[in-house]
């Protein structure tokens, strides 16, 4: 078997060569190039959720229906809610009425009562005394014989209590005239806002009973209907919020120092390929990542690309979550730093 001479086999190397670099040539990014992006229409959604737990009551709106900011979507039972409320009402009335009277101090009739009372037991105390010194006086004129030591005892001991009951109306009167302390006042107030912030709550609960739409926006779930118990972990409706949406692309490396952020695009769908939408590049990622299986690129699957969104502004809603979209952007020539 002859073998191929060594200069032929180098010639047929060089050739390959070559004709790589020639398609290589031919087929390279040019810069005058417009760049065409593949994506979907990407949109924020809401998941709106009564804060309560209650029954609902009623279901206002239907997939599809267009609502707007403040909008009530829903509401619920209200029954319970307002008896709530009514019952922290009274009490912050209760807490009123305590506090009134605190500041407002004793009446002077209240007042005037601990004074007689203080000084009735002055009178009980001074006959007592005087009981008491007519005793002394006795036993010591008869050498004890015309007065028992039992009664001198209890004679005594009429007087002691006497002057104490007259020392503790004393201070009943004190305190009287004085009026509540400022401890017992600053408590009652305190007791007042508890029971002002407790209705605050019944009342923000019973507001809550209404939800309301937080945006403009499309209903693009209703998930649960009326007698259903609504609670702050089962979502009512799913929203679709109309502004911004945004087509999520991607890039491949040798395309991304031709694009920038604000840079111009047109978008279109297959729905409607002669009525492009206007849009601006909004975000490029700063992190590459393999192509997602459900993008359409001219690459290869396995070659990193970098995220883009680009901002569009839809004021006739023909772009729906999903919808395939194709982003074209005029050829431009990447800024020398």
């Amino acid at each position: 078997m002859v073998k191929p001479k060594r200069p032929l086999f180098l010639g047929l190397i060089v050739l390959v060569l070559l004709l790589g670099l020639a398609l290589w040539w031919l087929l390279r990014p040019s810069p005058d190039q417009p760049i065409v992006l593949h994506g979907n229409i990407d949109i924020r959604q809401v998941s709106l959720a009564f804060k309560v737990n209650e029954r609902i009551a009623g279901m206002r709106v239907e997939e599809g229906d267009r609502v707007t900011r403040g909008q009530v979507l829903a509401t619920l039972d209200t029954r319970t809610l307002k008896l709530r409320l009514a019952k922290a009402e009274a009490q912050v009335g209760v807490q009123d009425e305590v506090l009134r009277r605190l500041e407002a101090g004793n009446r002077p009739q209240e007042i005037a009562q601990t004074d007689a009372n203080m000084r009735a037991a002055q009178a009980d105390a001074r006959m007592a005394h005087q009981t008491l010194e007519r005793l002394r006086s006795i036993s010591r004129d008869t050498g004890g014989r015309a007065v028992s030591r039992e009664d001198l005892d209890q004679a005594l001991a009429a007087a002691t209590a006497a002057d104490a009951k007259v020392d503790s109306l004393r201070k009943a009167h004190e305190l009287s005239v004085a009026g509540p302390r400022k401890e017992d006042v600053d408590e009652a107030r305190a007791q007042r806002e508890a029971a002002l912030a407790e209705a605050a709550v019944a009342r923000q609960e019973l507001a809550d009973a209404e939800l309301k739409a937080p945006i403009d926006a499309v209903v693009r779930s209703r998930l649960l209907e009326p007698g259903d118990m609504a609670s702050p972990q089962r979502p009512v409706y799913a929203l679709a919020v109309l502004h911004p949406k945004w087509v999520r692309a991607y890039v491949s490396e040798a395309n991304l120092s031709r694009i920038k952020p604000g840079q111009a695009a047109r978008v279109t769908t297959d729905s409607a390929p002669d009525r492009p939408i206007a849009g601006r590049i909004g975000y490029i990622a700063s992190v590459s990542e393999f192509t997602p299986k459900n993008v359409e690129t001219e690459d290869l699957r396995t070659s990193l690309v970098y995220e883009v969104r680009v901002n569009v502004d839809d004021p006739e809603d023909r772009l729906r979550l999903g919808m395939p979209a194709t982003v074209r952007l005029p050829g431009t020539v990447a800024a020398k730093p």
